[in-house]
């Protein structure tokens, strides 16, 4: 909200007056005493020596530090600071580099924890090391059919597999494939690869690599606090507001002590000869500054919003480069992979020679929603069938997403006969298909019930499924992606969003059904019967409705037993298995939100047998007519009638 000019200009003039007349006066009387107080270090535990920004109820009051740091103090232990509500044991900290070693409390003695949920800390006032890496743990896994040491054993609830395992970032990533069938994971932050190698070790190492915990930086306005303790005060804060005060003999200052003088001039004399020239100097100051960057103030505020809501719910452990890496590691932007709606891709190399993949995004209008939502919902992933985000970039309209490196690029490529002509790629075997398939769904019930935050992706298409070396898929480009606790089984929206042709009929019309996880689902199943028919499922320059309308010419299709758009010369089991995905994507795309199978079942479904399966019924489904920008030649209104 703008205020009004008059309102705006006289705040200062307000301030100056509320301090100078009314908080100095009322700090007069116990300036010596906190003065004295927080001049002196205390002991918390096994720490000693520890002075500001830490306090400890009952051992240092607040005012001698900030308000995130306070310390809950336990005999012969490590003390206990609270942050984002999980508990750290603080182990040591160095008031000369303003870093301090902490570790979960919860994993400080045994790798097995009731706490399910990943390591997040306060960004605005703590920051990790370049030294940290990453370590997964994996609960609740199925016996491996090869050998595999990395493992420990830990009971985990609503499972019956006891089997765990760990991995961290200097292991192969191939290795994580074989991980896809744990029920839980988390990410805990620990020390730089140097520190102590994880692999093939046993659980007692495992122990003491998460008893070393991680290192963290911490910032309380130092550069502040250096001034005034060179001006021979103290540094603290006030306990209302928690900004910082600089204790000194004769009282409390905002920055520094004053310079000792002839005894006559003392500090209230210089307060009141100083006030009114120096608060002239000041209203003038600010109101000249004020005006000046008044339109550029609220031009930062979208910016300024989006940096907030990273610090609060940004990735664990993931890089934050600058523009300029960015550049560097893409070599000016030289090679570039593809273009969606939101970015540009572009091929990379990391430090170590990693080959990764750049997304540049547009600068993006209002808050930078697609941003916000791609980092807030892939920092919460880590499953073999969804994109690893490595790093970002943000520097006010600059914004940039560093993922893993997928050589065979996107399903696109493969799913549809004109661009297999085109691109010279080669159309995709029947079983490659149903690997495809049944590894897309695995992703999405990750996604649905796996993290601990669900997460709707809401543009399920080929264009988003990228295929690594192996032709394993991961799902991608979570720019329109939504999160909601996993309580909430319906959400509110008030925007449609999605790609026109897969973009399911209740978010569009809120008559058909609430919008939930079915909706994925319903986009899935549009995207399997694409894969099985070899096109699109939008025929614009097509002129009888049975052929615009998909789903109605791949009921015509399977009535005449066709094998849809599969090469001439396939078996009988590939026949049988191209037309159980074929079901599997009827039952999908199911008008009511309630017909339409989980991802859980569509997985059994797709791993059963074909007998057990029946044909869905034909939907009764009349889209609202509306003529999206990237679809404008064809309008949405398709009935299919029993």
């Amino acid at each position: 909200m703008i205020m009004p000019n008059h309102i705006f200009l006289t705040l200062p003039i307000f301030f100056f007056i509320f301090n100078f007349l009314i908080v100095v006066p009322s700090a007069i009387g116990d300036d010596n005493f906190q003065y004295s107080e927080c001049r002196s270090y205390y002991n918390c535990g096994l720490l000693k020596n520890i002075s500001y920004p830490f306090w400890a109820t009952g051992s240092r009051s607040q005012h001698c530090g900030r308000k995130d740091y306070e310390l809950t103090c336990r005999e012969d232990q490590y003390p206990v600071m609270k942050i984002k509500d999980q508990d750290f044991l603080v182990l040591n900290f160095s008031g000369q580099f303003y870093t301090m070693t902490i570790a979960r409390s919860d994993l400080w003695d045994t790798p097995c924890t009731t706490d399910i949920v990943n390591t997040t800390l306060d960004y605005d006032r703590f920051s990790y090391v370049q030294d940290v890496r990453n370590l997964s743990l994996f609960y609740g896994c199925l016996p491996q059919s090869e050998s595999v040491l990395n493992n420990f054993t830990c009971k985990v609830e609503r499972t019956d597999h006891n089997i765990s395992y760990y991995v961290d970032d200097s292991f192969s990533r191939i290795r994580l494939k074989n991980w896809t069938s744990c029920y839980t994971n988390i990410r805990v932050p620990i020390m730089g690869v140097d520190a102590m190698p994880l692999e093939n070790v046993t659980t007692g190492v495992l122990k003491e690599v998460l008893k070393q915990g991680f290192q963290v930086a911490y910032d309380a306005e130092w550069e502040i606090c250096k001034r005034c303790l060179m001006s021979h005060g103290t540094c603290g804060s006030n306990s209302s507001s928690d900004s910082f005060v600089c204790y000194c003999g004769d009282g409390p200052y905002d920055r520094i002590c004053s310079i000792p003088g002839d005894d006559a001039w003392n500090w209230k004399r210089k307060v009141i000869i100083a006030a009114p020239s120096a608060g002239t100097g000041l209203i003038i100051c600010v109101i000249v500054c004020c005006i000046k960057a008044r339109k550029q103030i609220f031009k930062r505020s979208n910016n300024q919003d989006l940096e907030a809501f990273i610090r609060t719910n940004g990735p664990l452990s993931v890089k934050r480069y600058k523009f300029s890496e960015i550049r560097k590691m893409t070599k000016s932007f030289k090679d570039k992979l593809g273009q969606g709606g939101y970015g540009e891709v572009y091929k990379g190399n990391l430090l170590d020679g990693s080959p990764v993949a750049v997304k540049v995004l547009k600068a993006s209008k209002g808050s930078g929603e697609n941003f916000i939502n791609e980092v807030a919902s892939i920092s919460r992933t880590s499953h073999v069938n969804v994109v690893t985000l490595l790093g970002y970039c943000f520097e006010g309209q600059k914004k940039a997403l560093i993922y893993e490196f997928m050589p065979n690029g996107s399903l696109e490529k493969y799913t549809y006969k004109e661009n297999a002509l085109q691109t010279s790629n080669p159309q995709l075997e029947v079983e490659q298909l149903l690997d495809i398939v049944t590894g897309i769904a695995r992703g999405l019930e990750y996604l649905h019930l796996g993290c601990n935050t669900r997460i709707l992706h809401f543009d399920i298409k080929p264009h988003n499924i990228l295929l690594d070396e192996n032709f394993c898929p991961k799902i991608s480009d979570f720019g329109l992606s939504k999160l909601c606790l996993k309580k909430e089984s319906i959400m509110s929206m008030l925007d449609a969003r999605g790609t026109i042709g897969y973009i399911a009929p209740e978010v569009f019309c809120r008559n058909f059904g609430g919008v939930s996880v079915k909706a994925d689902v319903y986009s899935y199943g549009m995207m399997v019967l694409e894969m099985v028919g070899g096109r699109k499922n939008i025929n614009a320059r097509a002129s009888h409705t049975s052929d615009v309308c998909f789903p109605d010419w791949v009921y015509k299709q399977l009535e005449m037993g066709s094998s849809l758009g599969l090469p001439n010369g396939v078996t009988e089991e590939e026949n049988k298995l191209a037309r159980k995905m074929i079901l599997v994507g009827l039952w999908c795309i199911q008008t009511k939100p309630s017909d339409r199978p989980s991802m859980s079942r569509v997985i059994e479904m797709l791993q059963g047998s074909i007998e057990a399966l029946q044909i869905p019924p034909k939907p009764v489904l009349t889209f609202p007519v509306r003529t999206p920008p990237e679809s404008s030649m064809l309008s949405l209104t398709c009935s299919f009638l029993d």
